[in-house]
């Protein structure tokens, strides 16, 4: 089998950074771009960066619309695939800068497309989201049900990729798999999502914001569980598909609270708050198709992975106080 050699967009990012190195670690060709965004501090983005440039992997400081300037990278190297991992990532965020949402995940989206559409030899695998499924009352989510109803920009965002993947997967017959990510976590996680901000805050004495009086349920799915389902949707031959990959476990918002006060030994300060908008009271992912089609099979509890990120976290403040 010849050498696979993988781009990946969003590669200092937290899925992109852990795809990279379990992709070099298999042997794989890796390289990639990231545009070191300040959405949250670029400074773990730039020592993620480092520890994937140590490893031999090159890194490309490109934004998403200026990729199709640089095709002097496809044209040196024939990649076989393409991962887009790149995104304006956050549901919150959406409703206080939507113009970014717009600009780096539809508009940066139809670059890719046009650089797949200009190198059809690579493979295009794309990341979608749990916020597709919306206000759909059906669980689990089946990637057979609707996804009409998004209940905010972000996941508009994601339902705009699919149906923008597959129009040029129709047109140009460029082959493509659609990962739709269920609330991932783990080491070198984003900081704005709420296991990484809620152990900031438990830290320091501080309260964290608790959403619907904590009334929401999460399929929290741990960073290793997510990379192994990406390094096997590059093997799966297709034209057109799309995959959840998810924990099939949803969890209550207190069961993570509770795993976080017992691994950091400290009691959170609770700030009950109304529901937010654009939130969804319960993410389910149902992977049947998943483990069959893919062979995926999450193997990571909240609880270990929660105990695994909370040793991490601390272990990286205290190189950083």
């Amino acid at each position: 089998m010849s050498l696979k050699k993988i781009f990946i967009t969003g590669i200092a990012g937290f899925i992109g950074f852990h795809l990279a190195k379990a992709l070099n670690r298999v042997g794989y060709f890796v390289s990639g771009c990231d545009n070191f965004n300040s959405y949250y501090d670029p400074k773990l983005k730039r020592e993620r960066a480092l520890i994937l440039k140590e490893l031999g992997i090159q890194i490309h400081e490109i934004d998403l619309n200026q990729l199709n300037q640089n095709h002097s990278i496809f044209e040196e190297i024939e990649f076989t695939h393409f991962f887009h991992l790149a995104a304006q990532a956050g549901v919150r965020y959406s409703l206080s800068d939507p113009r970014s949402y717009i600009e780096n995940n539809v508009r940066g989206f139809l670059e890719v497309l046009e650089l797949c559409r200009t190198f059809p030899r690579m493979k295009l695998l794309f990341a979608s989201s749990s916020s597709i499924y919306g206000l759909n009352e059906k669980t689990p989510f089946s990637e057979d049900d609707l996804t009409d109803s998004p209940a905010n920009l972000y996941a508009a965002t994601k339902k705009s990729n699919e149906l923008m993947a597959f129009s040029y997967h129709h047109l140009f017959h460029i082959k493509m798999i659609g990962l739709r990510f269920f609330t991932v976590y783990g080491p070198f996680g984003r900081p704005d999502m709420a296991y990484y901000s809620f152990t900031k805050a438990i830290t320091e004495d501080k309260p964290i914001d608790v959403f619907n009086h904590g009334k929401m349920k999460r399929d929290f799915t741990y960073i290793d569980d997510i990379i192994d389902g990406c390094i096997k949707a590059l093997d799966y031959e297709c034209g057109f598909e799309i995959f959840n990959l998810g924990n099939n476990n949803p969890e209550q918002l207190f069961s993570l609270i509770e795993f976080l006060e017992l691994f950091l030994n400290k009691k959170a300060k609770l700030n009950l708050k109304q529901m937010q908008s654009g939130d969804v009271l319960e993410t389910f992912a149902d992977i049947t198709k998943s483990q069959n089609l893919l062979d995926y099979e999450p193997k990571t509890s909240l609880k270990e992975g929660i105990e695994k990120f909370v040793k991490w976290y601390q272990e990286y403040h205290r190189g950083h106080s």
